[in-house]
């Protein structure tokens, strides 16, 4: 089965393909939010490398979140629009979850942490032992003390992943292993070999009930409720 997979959720842009968990070809860019831009020249460059037309990919896959919510929206519409009109299943892939197959060599907790801002990260915590990842928690909205404590109950070596890797180094009083910088980037074949799991499950959906997870209100949302609760008139 030949899968392709991105992930726009970050300041990474990344796309990948894969015949089951095989990779075939991938990019990434790492310049900024720029992924309007570039992520529909990373498909075509990758199918191009590969010698891959994009009528033989059989699974699409994005990261739906949670991350920047405009990157979020652009992975969702850019699978939508390549998978619309071909009856193919869609997987939505938690951007945690990929982060963490990164590190899916390692046994331990497995922690991807993405930085949410005023000392928030979006985080699953993940066991991994042989391989095999066994999600522990939810994908969530917590303080980055709040994470600390409570990967304070673990005794088994804690690697993190993802943009939140430094604030949680910085701030953490537990002690985590060190991370290549590489496993810390969103990866398009860690999309896909999230979504080739999914699809052995069954847990796919179609072009149109693919939708984002954001976890929280936006910024611009917060920001008027913060205002409409002080009293502030518009």
């Amino acid at each position: 089965m030949k899968i392709l997979g991105l992930d726009s959720t970050g300041n990474v842009c990344t796309a990948a393909i894969s015949e089951d968990d095989k990779l075939i070809s991938e990019m990434t860019v790492n310049i900024g939010n720029t992924h309007s831009e570039t992520l529909l020249p990373l498909i075509e460059q990758i199918l191009k490398l590969s010698d891959t037309d994009i009528d033989e990919i059989e699974l699409f896959a994005t990261s739906i979140g949670p991350g920047s919510f405009t990157g979020v929206r652009i992975g969702a519409a850019t699978v939508k629009g390549l998978a619309f009109g071909k009856d193919l299943p869609l997987c939505e892939v938690s951007t945690l979850e990929a982060l963490a197959e990164n590190l899916s060599a390692f046994d331990g907790i497995i922690c991807p942490v993405i930085n949410a801002r005023r000392m928030q990260v979006y985080n699953a915590i993940f066991s991994c032992k042989n391989g095999v990842l066994e999600r522990l928690t939810p994908d969530r909205a917590i303080s980055v003390e709040e994470l600390d404590a409570e990967l304070g109950a673990y005794t088994e070596p804690i690697y993190l992943s993802g943009d939140g890797y430094d604030i949680c180094k910085a701030n953490f009083k537990v002690k985590t292993m060190n991370t290549q910088p590489k496993a810390r980037l969103a990866s398009g074949y860690s999309v896909c070999l999230c979504a080739m799991k999914m699809a052995n499950n069954g847990e796919t959906v179609s072009d149109r009930e693919l939708s984002p997870s954001y976890l929280r209100l936006s910024q611009a949302e917060r920001e008027r409720n913060e205002k409409l609760n002080s009293g502030v008139k518009f």
